[in-house]
């Protein structure tokens, strides 16, 4: 098997470093989702621009993309795997689904986790403590695309966990029937517009874009994603706060998470002021480098995630 991985050894001795909180203030909690939180994740014109240039740098230099395509190895017989797999009754396994236990395909609805991963999550969820689906489907619907009702599941990024975003849902709904859009998904507290079967791609974003800015206008927040835009309540919610209300309630401070897009960022926040959080990013060519560069592991694709799962 062809193994890259990156920085995990630094990362590894960071994680056994009591005072690694003081030298890296980075790896705080940080789950307040305020306006410099908004603006560090959504996208503007200009950003989306960038973005693709990066999709074309990444088709143009194959080389560039081999270099963030890893699998999981031991590194110096202590990675950061081996020690979150030491003590599966204080460790929580936390996965986001499209992208990462499900390959994303052009019809959302379609999408199903294959049958073997279907399997080794049952194996994780007899082992470990925790093993829990944050997504930004409805809870209702990850558990359809799953197949496995025994796992948690937390849905809309974390915004079902938030009383008050449920009294923004008529007016998210109302603002949605107004876009003249063919492939609209809607869940009860966001709605998702999504443009990969888009004819033209570029003029499909400029019309989002214009989108984007009513919505905002509006006062709904508005965040681009892997070939989507997503409109959701204006509210302190998201798959970091998610992470911590789960961890929090169960008295957890050692974790997994492996997400695909922009939104697993907060995620992967949440587990900095852990006793050991392991980030992990499923990269794709589509995928945001911001992830990639943020995790501490880096695995391409769904297949490669499933060899992951297995070596836990």
């Amino acid at each position: 098997m062809d193994v890259t991985l990156e920085r995990v050894e630094d990362r590894a001795r960071e994680s056994s470093d009591p005072d690694r909180r003081e030298r890296r203030p980075g790896r705080g909690a940080a789950l307040e989702a305020g306006e410099e939180d908004q603006q560090r994740h959504d996208h503007d014109a200009a950003a989306d621009t960038e973005e693709g240039a990066e999709e074309a740098g990444d088709e143009a230099d194959p080389d560039e993309f081999q270099r963030h395509r890893s699998y999981p190895r031991v590194v110096n017989g202590d990675s950061l795997l081996a020690r979150i797999a030491e003590a599966p009754d204080r460790t929580a396994i936390l996965l986001d689904v499209d992208g990462v236990l499900a390959p994303i395909i052009d019809v959302p609805h379609d999408s199903t986790v294959p049958e073997e991963t279907r399997a080794e999550l049952r194996r994780l969820n007899d082992r470990y403590v925790l093993v829990a689906c944050i997504s930004g489907r409805s809870s209702a619907d990850a558990r359809r695309v799953v197949g496995l009702d025994e796992l948690v599941y937390v849905g809309e990024h974390g915004l079902e966990l938030e009383p008050e975003a449920a009294a923004w849902s008529e007016r998210l709904q109302s603002f949605a029937t107004t876009i003249d859009w063919e492939d609209v998904e809607r869940k009860p507290l966001t709605v998702t517009f999504h443009y990969r079967r888009a004819d033209d791609e570029t003029e499909a974003l400029r019309m989002l874009e214009a989108v984007a800015a009513r919505a905002r206008h509006e006062g709904l927040v508005a965040r681009f994603g892997r070939k989507v835009l997503e409109l959701r309540p204006p509210v302190a919610a998201h798959k970091g706060t998610a992470v911590a209300h789960l961890l929090g309630e169960r008295g957890l401070e050692r974790a997994l998470y492996a997400g695909d897009d922009t939104t697993d960022l907060d995620a992967f926040n949440a587990l900095r002021g852990l006793e050991l959080g392991v980030t992990v990013a499923v990269a794709s060519a589509e995928g945001p480098a911001e992830l990639r560069e943020a995790a501490d592991v880096v695995v391409d694709g769904p297949p490669a995630m499933l060899e992951l799962l297995r070596s836990l």
